[in-house]
């Protein structure tokens, strides 16, 4: 099917129309709009789609829908300067971007509503952490070693590319244009797909060898796949000697930083640190606009817990939510995401602990109220390739946009490696305590270094050798133990000193001993949601744009139907023609919104107010105030374009209950009168004598 301009306002209106009842009647059910509505909606009529789980496979959104949906939706970004590639005049740099004035009122207002949703309602303690980070750190983390994307380059032009990314749209491009593939040929492409993030780098060449696949612009050969490091490097100080790169995430400032939030937080667990920050990655080739850039802000929890203990208090709050979710064995088996109750997922094991359970609960809630639509996120768990070693769970919310599905939050239980890992490496415990109110009787292995035989030994060496054999776990103790009894020495890795050295049994004693403990010493498991703030930006302004019907038939008019929440302006003031009174009312009103905290837009000029209202619409301001009198005024909302007439003095009020979610739009029409008339088109509405 050819998607039309038309297509996509039908599409959209179909979407609108569930939005405009909801907002006048909040018992009707809001139909949901995906890229599957929008390819069917010229053959079925707005109820055909009421209740149906899917479109059928016949009205499936072809790439040439969802790229024309795509380009109208980022052409209007582009436009009306919510965002702008950097750097333009100088033709701007791949994968950088700049946020203009709408863009970052609505960056802002999503920060400004995850700190009230996560950090004041959960009691986190908000840090802040440099960009720059010291090798060391990150070295301890594994990104120096491990934080890479396998690459091939063009062999005549030198033009490098993601390797899974060429077998990955090769793979796609194959199953969506040649409908007719054996089956076997079928599953086969699906597999690849599916096993992408397991491949070596030999397997991905091979694959890459078998399908032909060459440079997409040039089709030359490409190399052998091979590991670059995304991290910018850099250098701390003048000497150059300090290697230090720009962070990919926020995360180690608050794990190095975990000993003093522990006592800051009375030395209690569980706790939660938050930070909100740039990271940076220097993607190999990055593409689908705001989805995948070099520099981008992230928003992190990292909540502490007892690694034995990680029920949650208030998981009862969020038990009943039911919602998407794609656990692995229906990914595994082929299966779709299905609707689960999150407290049935926790009970059957799905989800992991109840800890993990409550902020997938949480993130699910965050979304869905900044205008994310319901049926367009799930949660999927991570398959076992894509688990790291350590992870006792991981999920992802996944926001289905014209790109199809987007990680765009992950929520995953880390166990302690990032904590112990810092500790082996520093030498610094980053550990907590759980205090007994009577002493226990248990059996320690306890590690005796002789500071005298490792100090002759190592000599300048010695702490740092001493303080590596403290922080030996059990299993690292007790392997030791059997190669000093065996062989008199054992070879040692000290990573702070960044080689294995050889201690022999003089230098330490290693028992198993009955003692009275008065505390339990652990390291603490951390649960951390990670949310991508440009990537649910960008999704949002997806699910929030459609078209309607202007004053021509051809004449399609854009609009963002954001919630007043994230909305970059609240309210707009317009004098209804030219007029001085008009105008005088129009700044006073503009005085009560500044006072009231309400951002706004006063457009005096004598442009028509079907006009005005047409392009404070597409920047997706949700009220619209029009000043015809000088006693009472109307307001508009934007998307059922209806109105009421209130009193002059109530306007910064009642905008302020809506924009603050105190009262609906549906609670205003109730308890003020419809306005007469409709100023759509110019001088609809004429000024109304002075009472």
């Amino acid at each position: 099917m050819r998607i039309t301009t038309r297509t996509l306002s039908l599409a959209s209106t179909l979407h609108r129309s569930c939005k405009t009842s909801l907002s006048l009647s909040r018992s009707k059910t809001l139909i949901p709009f995906s890229l599957s509505t929008m390819a069917a909606a010229e053959t079925q009529p707005p109820g055909a789609a009421s209740g149906a789980p899917a479109v059928p496979a016949g009205n499936a959104p072809t790439a040439a829908g969802r790229e024309a949906f795509r380009q109208s939706v980022v052409n209007t970004l582009e436009r009306r300067l919510f965002y702008i590639p950097s750097f333009k005049i100088y033709r701007g740099v791949a994968g950088l971007y700049d946020y203009g004035p709408p863009g970052c009122a609505v960056k802002s207002n999503v920060l400004s509503f995850w700190r009230q949703h996560f950090v004041l309602e959960e009691g986190m303690l908000e840090v802040d952490c440099p960009c720059v980070t010291p090798e060391v750190v990150l070295k301890a983390s594994g990104h120096v070693d491990k934080f890479t994307d396998l690459m091939v380059k063009d062999e005549k032009t030198g033009t490098c590319y993601r390797a899974d990314h060429l077998l990955k749209d090769f793979c796609k491009e194959k199953l969506e244009k040649e409908p007719n593939l054996a089956p076997e040929k079928v599953a086969e492409l699906n597999h690849v797909i599916a096993t992408l993030d397991d491949m070596s780098a030999e397997q991905l060449g091979a694959k890459i060898k078998e399908y032909g696949i060459t440079a997409p612009e040039t089709k030359n050969q490409l190399s052998d796949p091979y590991p670059f490091n995304l991290m910018f490097q850099t250098s701390i100080g003048p000497t150059g000697l300090s290697t230090g790169y720009m962070r990919p995430e926020t995360a180690q400032g608050i794990f190095v930083n975990f000993k003093d939030l522990y006592y800051y937080n009375g030395n209690k667990l569980p706790f939660a640190a938050a930070q909100i920050g740039q990271a940076f990655r220097n993607e190999i080739s990055p593409r689908q606009g705001l989805l995948r850039v070099r520099e981008f802000t992230l928003a992190e929890i990292e909540h502490f817990v007892d690694p034995e203990d990680k029920s949650h208090p208030k998981f009862s709050d969020v038990a009943d939510l039911k919602f998407l979710m794609f656990p692995r064995e229906e990914q595994l088996t082929g299966k779709s995401s299905t609707t689960l109750r999150l407290g049935d997922a926790v009970a059957n094991g799905t989800i992991n602990n109840e800890t993990l359970g409550y902020f997938i609960g949480r993130v699910y809630l965050f979304l869905t109220r900044l205008g994310i639509e319901k049926d367009r996120l799930r949660f999927r768990q991570h398959l076992p390739n894509e688990m790291a070693h350590y992870a006792a769970d991981c999920w992802d919310a996944e926001i289905e946009c014209s790109y199809g599905w987007i990680e765009c939050v992950g929520i995953a239980d880390r166990s302690a490696y990032d904590l112990k890992a810092h500790t082996e490496k520093s030498g610094v415990a980053l550990v907590a305590a759980e205090k007994f109110a009577e002493p226990r009787e248990v059996e320690k292995l306890v590690i005796t270094p002789s500071k005298k035989d490792l100090g002759l030994a190592f000599k300048g060496n010695q702490k740092m050798v001493l303080e590596a054999l403290e922080a030996m776990s059990e299993a690292e103790a007790l392997e030791m133990k059997s190669k000093l009894e065996s062989s008199g020495e054992a070879e040692f890795q000290v990573c702070t000193l960044n080689k294995t050295v050889t201690i022999t049994n003089k230098m330490v004693s290693i028992n198993k001993e009955k003692k009275k403990e008065h505390q339990r010493v652990f390291t603490p498991s951390v649960i951390e949601p990670s949310f991508g703030i440009g990537r649910i930006i960008y999704c949002l302004y997806e699910h929030c744009f459609y078209t309607r019907a202007g004053k021509t038939e051809d004449e399609q008019l854009n609009v963002f139907g954001f919630p007043p929440l994230v909305a970059p302006i609240k309210c707009t003031v317009f004098p209804l023609v030219k007029n001085e009174q008009f105008d005088t009312v129009a700044r006073d009103i503009s005085r009560e919104l500044t006072s009231s905290g309400i951002s706004h837009i006063i457009d005096v000029t004598g442009t028509s107010i079907g006009k005005r209202y047409a392009r404070t619409d597409e920047i997706g301001v949700p009220l619209a105030v029009t000043v015809d009198s000088t006693t009472t005024v109307t307001i508009r909302e934007r998307d059922s374009k209806a109105q009421v007439r209130v009193k002059i003095t109530e306007v910064a009020s009642i905008v302020k209950r809506i924009v603050e979610g105190q009262s609906t739009w549906g609670d205003i029409q109730w308890h003020y009168p419809k306005a007469h008339g409709s100023p759509e088109e110019e001088n609809a509405l004429a000024p109304e004598e002075n009472a």
